[in-house]
C-alpha cells in the first residue's frame, strides 16, 4: 500500500503461523511485535484497530499476529497463558 498522505508505504500486520513463524518473526531483519489473539477474545478485538494502525504508522516495526485456537502449538512453545 501507498499513502500518498505521508509518501510512504504503508504497513499491515501480518498472519503468522507454525509454518511461516520462523521467516515472519525469528528471521526477521526488523523488531517484530507479535499479538497472540483469538476471534473469540473481546479485548484483542478492541486492540486489534491499534495493532493495524500501528503497522501503518510505524514501518520500521512488523506487527505479526498469531491466532492461538489455529495455532496452539505456537502458543504453548511462546508459554502463552492468557490473552490479549
Amino acid at each position: 500500500m501507498y499513502s500518498s498522505k505521508k509518501g510512504r508505504v504503508m504497513s499491515k500486520a501480518v498472519h503468522v503461523t507454525t509454518a511461516t513463524f520462523e521467516d515472519q518473526v525469528i528471521l526477521s531483519e526488523q523488531p517484530v511485535m507479535v499479538d497472540f489473539y483469538a476471534d473469540w477474545c473481546g479485548p484483542c478485538k478492541m486492540l486489534s484497530p491499534v495493532l493495524e494502525q500501528l503497522a501503518v504508522d510505524h514501518t520500521e516495526i512488523k506487527i505479526a499476529k498469531v491466532n492461538v485456537d489455529e495455532e496452539p502449538a505456537l502458543a504453548e512453545r511462546y508459554r502463552v497463558r492468557g490473552i490479549p
